[in-house]
């Protein structure tokens, strides 16, 4: 029985070699037909016995390239004129629906071989394949073709236009395809000199890393810098040229063996560090690498190479590691433009390495860890972005501009939300400008026009400036209600919930800061059950930078203001007592001191107070050494009250003192108070269960970053009966707070 049908392909499907193993399947089939990329998927016509078809049909999700993800293949009677044999069409432009844009993909073992081994592309490191290579970083608009991408200005060669025409080829469609003759090609700068010959590039460039020198490397979505990791000199002035006192740098090792040697690596931890997408992963060190690349953490960034060019280095290094961070002073935002990159870097570095293909879409390298045996994303960019989340509620034209740092921005199309690559700290003029490129990027690319605009309820923050120059309807969203829509949207969840929101800081609804907040939500709003205790914050912002004023601050709440005067040479002997005096006369007066209940600030408090950071030199560095500090030993966590809507922490405070004054080690401190905020959160989940009946739990904000609180509360939540719901593919920090908008404004629309 010879049957005819269409079918339409959706999900993450064009970039990733699905033409080809379209045609090659429904050849094995015999089938005739075509195949096509439109903006809404992929288009397939098929005409066979109805036997071969059903399998084919059947083989198209079961066999699908590993870098695609199918959301939903749709299949009906067709009537199209039969053609002889199977043929793919030129791509076209059907309508306003778009599909889904591949991220950019680790190059492949295969072309990793033909680096070797085929003569036109020995060394040539933009040898990719319809498996791998550039991607969202270089796509200009959809369908996803070469003319639509930054490859655009580089003919195809004879060789390259055979193997892209030939369906046996494995780069048969390759739109990045390239070799030696005909593609982009990398060049050295160094003292006024300009090398364009790979083979002198790679062994300059390796020669120096191994004598202890920096250079700057262009990457697929921006440059990075570069130093041998092993040497402590070497880390030092990476430190100096990126003005980076403290925060942590990343480490890319020759591969999974060498790894071993510096961190540990659990069987999750190398699934995720082998695969496609090559992220960086926190994984515990083994403290053999120099201090400075950790910043006294206890945690390691690592990646494996993804590009060919950082496997033609590895194989002339001498080093196991090359330090590889992000290519930007201070926090600005990635460079990509190679004139730049040369006016910002030629002074600093011993060489620059650039290449001739433009970069269209900027992306860093993504960061995440294992926890609970499962993969969370920190920050969602390269290899993740711009893949869209399926919220299961008509998104179509919301805008959600995010939170102030580590932002993303959130577009609605259809039932999706697309989430931008990771953007920064947009207080910084340098980010803000790149937020607003990267928007206007989007709406070009997906189709996008804004009709309604979610954005922070904080009047301050430059997303919401942002959101009201558009001159919309504007919904103004609390910042933790965001934070527990965020995973519901991850999960799909629309029904009330136990929501946990914990984090460093959002404007709450009584214009005081939150941030340790316990709610009954849902997409429509949110009961505010209970919280942490308020505290005045000294000086404002100011705090983060000096977490020791939070110590002070909590100290003068439960002690009272003689008690802390007398405490300074005991505790806070370091800090002058004119600026500690000069602090509790603030705090006496109740001049700039905003209340705060945020568990962040409880971190800074307990850092500060036990030694550990009182002066932080990037964000979240206190809670973050705090978490480094935790002994393995069992210990009973601290004692609190808590009055059924607010936890108070005096007698953890006294005890706390009581401990430092007796020698207590750190280590046992960090650990008790660890346990202690465990044991808040179930109590504050037990609280509202007891009044709701309701058993789904939501975690949510930036402390479900903190390896042992995730890990603890998950597994006590579980013991206790709840079903717990925590971010896997979207960050639980404020990268994930536009999805929680968007969802929220999906629902409100939808009402």
């Amino acid at each position: 029985m010879i049957v005819k049908r269409k079918i339409l392909v959706k999900g993450l499907v064009q970039g990733v070699g699905f033409r080809p193993f379209v045609y090659k399947l429904a050849t094995m089939n015999k089938l005739k037909g075509f195949v096509e990329n439109n903006n809404i998927g992929v288009e397939i016509h098929v005409e066979g016995e109805l036997t071969n078809v059903s399998t084919f049909i059947l083989s198209l999700e079961k066999e699908a390239p590993i870098a695609s993800c199918i959301e939903k293949i749709i299949v009906e009677d067709d009537m199209f004129d039969g053609i002889n044999g199977f043929e793919i069409s030129k791509s076209r432009s059907v309508s306003k629906e778009i599909t889904r844009i591949s991220p950019d993909i680790a190059v492949c073992d295969d072309c990793l071989e033909d680096i070797k081994s085929q003569p036109h592309r020995i060394n040539y490191p933009f040898t990719n394949c319809t498996h791998c290579g550039p991607r969202f970083s270089i796509v200009k608009d959809l369908p996803y073709d070469r003319e639509k991408t930054s490859m655009n200005i580089f003919a195809m060669c004879e060789k390259c236009t055979s193997e892209y025409k030939n369906v046996e080829d494995r780069r048969f469609h390759a739109q990045p395809i390239a070799c030696a003759d005909c593609g982009p090609n990398y060049s050295l700068h160094y003292d006024s000199e300009k090398i364009n010959n790979i083979e002198e590039i790679i062994k300059l460039t390796s020669s120096w890393l191994n004598n202890g020198h920096l250079v700057a490397i262009k990457g697929i979505g921006g440059f990075h810098l570069a130093c041998d990791a092993v040497n402590r000199e070497s880390v030092k002035k990476m430190r100096a040229l990126k003005r980076r006192e403290g925060k942590p740098l990343a480490v890319m090792f020759r591969n999974v063996q060498s790894a071993k040697k510096f961190v540990k690596i659990s069987s999750s931890e190398e699934k995720w560090l082998i695969s496609w997408q090559r992220p960086i992963i926190l994984l515990d060190s083994k403290n053999k690498l120099p201090v400075e690349i950790s910043g006294g953490l206890n945690t390691i960034g690592v990646m494996l190479p993804y590009l060919p060019i950082h496997y033609l280095l590895f194989n002339q290094l001498n080093s196991p590691a090359i330090v590889l961070t992000s290519g930007n002073l201070s926090e600005e935002p990635i460079i990509t433009e190679n004139m730049k990159a040369l006016n910002r870097f030629s002074s600093l570095v011993k060489g620059i390495v650039t290449y001739n293909r433009d970069i269209v879409n900027r992306v860093d390298d993504s960061v995440g860890f294992v926890a609970g045996n499962k993969f969370r994303l920190i920050r969602r960019s390269r290899g993740f972005a711009p893949n869209p989340v399926n919220i299961g509620l008509k998104a179509e034209g919301i805008l959600a501009t995010g939170a102030e740092l580590v932002n993303t921005f959130a577009i609605g199309k259809g039932k999706s939300a697309i989430i931008s690559q990771h953007i920064g700290d947009i207080s910084n003029p340098e980010t803000l400008q790149f937020y607003e490129e990267s928007f206007h990027s989007f709406s070009n690319m997906f189709r996008f026009t804004p009709e309604l605009v979610a954005c922070d309820l904080h009047p301050d923050y430059l997303s919401t400036v942002f959101a009201g120059s558009l001159r919309l309807p504007l919904l103004r969203v609390q910042h933790h209600h965001a934070h527990i829509a965020s995973c519901m949207a991850e999960h799909k969840l629309d029904e009330q919930v136990i929501g946990v929101s914990f984090d460093g800081t959002g404007l709450g609804t009584d214009g005081n800061i939150w941030g340790g907040e316990f709610m009954v939500s849902d997409l429509s709003g949110f009961k505010r059950k209970a919280h942490l205790e308020n505290i005045p914050m000294p000086g404002g912002d100011k705090v983060t930078k000096e977490p020791w004023r939070m110590a002070v601050a909590n100290l003068y709440h439960y002690l009272g203001f003689q008690e802390t005067i007398n405490l300074r040479t005991k505790l806070f002997s370091e800090i002058p007592e004119g600026m500690y005096l000069s602090l509790l006369d603030i705090l006496n007066k109740n001049i700039n001191c905003p209340l705060s209940g945020s568990a962040g600030r409880l971190f800074d408090a307990v850092s500060a107070i036990t030694g550990v950071c009182r002066f932080s030199s990037f964000h979240a560095e206190a809670p973050m050494q705090l978490e480094s500090k935790i002994c393995n030993v069992d210990k009973l966590p601290y004692p609190y009250e808590f009055d059924g809507g607010v936890f108070s922490f005096g007698k953890m405070f006294v005890s706390l003192v009581e401990d430092i004054l007796n020698g207590v080690p750190v280590s046992t401190m960090a650990k008790r108070f660890h346990k202690t905020i465990v044991e808040v959160i179930i109590d504050g989940v037990q609280s509202i269960y007891l009044e709701t009946g309701l058993k789904k739990v939501v975690l949510s904000g930036g402390i479900f970053q903190n390896k042992f609180i995730l890990e603890k509360t998950e597994k006590m939540l579980l013991e206790n009966g709840f079903t717990v719901y925590s971010h896997h593919k979207i960050p639980t920090n404020d990268g994930g707070i536009s999805l929680g908008q968007l969802a929220i404004a999906a629902k409100f629309l939808q009402k």
